[in-house]
């Protein structure tokens, strides 16, 4: 099994569909991950490359974000495989694969990244963007009316991929977990050991960034 999860560290990205504002990666079936991990189960190692095949990407995306080192994120993703293989049986099936997985590679990410806190600590220009609840306070126009045809909203998704490293921890990791996973809020805060306020203020003021430094690099005003 470990020799598998060798062969397979180097597992494509998976690329950003289009569309800008909610979630542009689709997440596999419930079922068939379940199905999946009762094969794991059995000793099935093709079971086992199937999900490395679906989630290692995504893994190691998260593990990037949250540890700020492709190398030391490479070593979480290998860590957080060989704790599936071993824990496996502990996977109970009362929350989603992706949201256990999710939550090992984060407990591991963790230990590695150590508790400083460093993110989440947005500049005054953009909080005055918000309401007390986190809400917008004055609400831009969609994105999809700043586009003109599908192949802009394309790449615009690209660069929105592309800029999420420039975002605090915290921030990053929200917005990966419910724009690009498409995790509910419930699962975010759960994972991220957050309350909902501050989940729903994390992702606004993590799109407001986003937002910004696209508007910027499409010469429109702020």
């Amino acid at each position: 099994m470990a020799t598998v999860l060798r062969s397979r560290t180097d597992a494509p990205a998976l690329g950003i569909g289009g569309g800008t504002r909610h979630r542009v990666v689709a997440s596999n079936g419930v079922d068939n991950d379940h199905g999946l991990v009762a094969r794991l189960r059995t000793g099935d190692e093709a079971a086992f490359v199937e999900l490395v095949r679906q989630y290692h990407s995504r893994l190691l995306r998260l593990a990037e974000a949250t540890v700020g080192s492709r190398a030391v994120a490479e070593e979480v993703c290998q860590e957080t495989w060989l704790a599936v293989v071993r824990g496996v049986e502990r996977f109970e099936g009362r929350s989603s694969f992706k949201t256990w997985l999710f939550r090992i590679l984060l407990n591991r990410a963790r230990t590695s990244a150590g508790h400083e806190q460093r993110a989440g600590r947005p500049d005054s220009e953009i909080v005055e963007r918000f309401d007390t609840n986190g809400a917008w306070a004055d609400p831009p126009p969609p994105w999809s009316e700043r586009v003109d045809d599908r192949l802009v909203a394309e790449r615009l998704a690209q660069r929105v991929h592309q800029l999420l490293p420039t975002l605090p921890e915290q921030q990053r990791q929200v917005v990966l977990l419910r724009d690009v996973e498409g995790l509910s809020p419930a699962d975010v805060t759960s994972l991220l050991g957050i309350t909902d306020g501050n989940q729903r203020v994390l992702l606004h003021r993590g799109r407001a960034k986003l937002r910004e430094s696209l508007t910027i690099e499409m010469g429109g005003e702020r």
